[in-house]
């Protein structure tokens, strides 16, 4: 592989006015640095903006799910591709984005997925169907994969020297968790006294400041020597997602077949024509030498199977405490916050030990507290209250929260500052197909498990049995409908009598997907223990 040199700094980036303070002396080098030091966390408040936006989203809309569940009546194919559209498209044109970045000024990107993020969000919280919301939330999907790879490459160009980078890196990644706490509080409040609708209303209070300062305290980064924008490239990664998760999902639907194997066949054929073009052209979208890196590659291994398993678990969660437990979607949220707190604390804790510790061993032994906190769900099942599952959601937060601290800073530290945008995106590529892999995967797992143990009683309308033998939310809704029937048509008892089939349907998978969570974590334990044992 050749080597890579960084190219020079711009006249415009941090580290020049770092040697004009080195130059300056005395108190003005003092001041001058200070000065920017302090300009350097502001920016780092604005750029976190997008990074709360962004897991607020994601968590409130699990919590939603119930809510969009009862007011849609979707399939259960329809249900997930309303979770999974958004992380798709997202995960496919995150390096085309992050490469785009590179060329335009990743600052002037993270403004125009803003702006554009926020006008769409607006549509999505009034759709009227759920084949509207469907394709609002691919409109989402187009501008978030503007915002998150601009921010993390921003960081990079922003905080030059490497503890400070890693502290920042840090409070970075805790934002998503940070985001994820305040996402089921908020929301929460939100569903019980609005309609679903408003949990997507979010995005304007969040993003009107980012256009705003974004401009004032960010400064401009790009690649100096920029290569032409390869279309083709864009169409084959995201021709590459789209046929695999798509054949997921028609397994989900209509079993193993042909044409649901055919999909993911193409996918995968596209998914190596990708490579072999980033292999061949001589200025590629994608940096296929930096998978040579084990500290690169191992590190988005790490990130990959780590949240699918935790979206996965995010997924079947939300749903066994609203609708099984029958907790309000506040209540619900505020079991989770103690594990989504315990991944802050993680995350910014671990700074200090990462500096003594390699990551070969510090990030299998944080993966290792998740792997307690999967087992711990799936040993008890469908039979598990609200109290184990803050305990267990605990376990998870402190172990994922801590290892994808170093994971990400691995990601950004290994890759030269030129192509630090691509790289950024390779980094959340792994994030939004893990969330994508994590519905996708373990949510078609239960899909297909509640359909065959639900047992629908007799006396049911067509469009109420569909509706009930989809999803539990579709259940729910019809057992909600059926009271005021009952007397005419069908014998007392029998909303009752679907609810209970339903909510023991529903968890009969819970357990066979918590064992399937134990699996990728321990499978990214093993990933960091062999591709970091280099890395320093």
């Amino acid at each position: 592989m050749n080597e890579i040199v960084s190219a020079p700094a711009a006249p415009t980036q941090p580290i020049d006015l770092t040697r004009a303070a080195e130059q300056a002396g005395g108190g003005a080098a003092s001041a001058l640095l200070g000065q920017h030091d302090r300009r350097r966390w502001w920016a780092l408040a604005v750029l976190m903006l997008p990074v709360l936006l962004v897991s607020i989203d994601n968590t409130v809309l699990n919590f939603a799910l119930p809510a969009i569940s009862t007011a849609t009546l979707p399939t259960g194919v329809q249900l997930l591709w309303m979770v999974d559209i958004y992380p798709l498209v997202l995960a496919g044109l995150l390096v085309a984005m992050g490469s785009l970045g590179d060329r335009i000024g990743r600052r002037r990107l993270l403004l125009i997925g803003s702006a554009g993020f926020g006008v769409v969000s607006v549509f999505a919280a009034f759709s009227p169907s759920i084949e509207g919301l469907i394709i609002a939330r691919a409109a989402l999907g187009f501008f978030g994969a503007m915002l998150m790879p601009s921010t993390l490459s921003l960081l990079r160009s922003t905080f030059v020297d490497r503890d400070q980078r890693r502290l920042a890196i840090a409070i970075w990644a805790t934002g998503f968790a940070a985001g994820s706490a305040l996402g089921p509080v908020v929301g929460g409040i939100l569903l019980e006294h609005f309609a679903w609708g408003s949990v997507f209303l979010l995005a304007v209070p969040v993003l009107l400041p980012l256009l705003v300062l974004a401009p004032i305290l960010v400064t401009e980064s790009r690649d100096p020597h920029p290569g032409r924008i390869d279309f083709l490239s864009i169409a084959l990664s995201l021709g590459t997602m789209l046929p695999i998760v798509y054949g997921i999902k028609s397994i989900a639907e209509h079993g193993v077949s042909w044409l649901s194997l055919a999909p993911i066949v193409l996918g995968l054929g596209l998914g190596v024509w990708f490579v072999r073009r980033q292999v061949r052209v001589p200025n590629p979208m994608l940096d296929m030498g930096l998978f040579r890196r084990g500290a690169f590659s191992g590190a988005v291994g790490v990130n990959l199977l780590s949240v699918t398993a935790l979206v996965g678990c995010l997924f079947f969660i939300s749903q066994h405490l609203q609708l099984v437990l029958g907790l309000s979607p506040l209540s619900a949220g505020l079991v989770l916050v103690p594990g989504l707190a315990a991944m802050i604390v993680a995350g910014l804790l671990i700074v200090p030990i990462a500096r003594r510790v390699r990551p070969s061993r510090v990030v299998p032994a944080a993966l290792l507290v998740s792997v307690a906190g999967f087992a711990s769900i799936a040993l008890r099942g469908g039979q598990i209250d609200a109290f184990w599952i803050g305990v267990a959601f605990v376990l998870l937060g402190i172990g994922i929260g801590a290892a994808e601290t170093v994971s990400n800073e691995l990601i950004v530290a290994t890759a030269p500052a030129d192509k630090a945008g691509a790289a950024s995106a390779v980094s959340e590529t792994a994030y939004e197909l893990g969330a994508v892999l994590g519905t996708a995967v373990l949510g078609t797992i239960l899909t297909v498990s509640y359909r065959a143990a639900v047992l629908l009683p007799e006396g049911l309308t067509t469009a109420e049995r569909l509706a009930a033998g989809e999803t539990l939310g579709g259940a729910v809704a019809v057992a909600e409908q059926l009271p005021a029937g009952v007397a005419e048509q069908l014998p007392a008892g029998v909303a009752e009598q679907l609810l209970d089939s339903a909510r023991h349907a529903f968890d009969s998978g819970v357990g066979l997907t918590a064992w399937i969570g134990v699996a990728l974590v321990l499978g990214a334990a093993v990933v960091a223990l062999v591709a970091l044992r280099r890395a320093r």
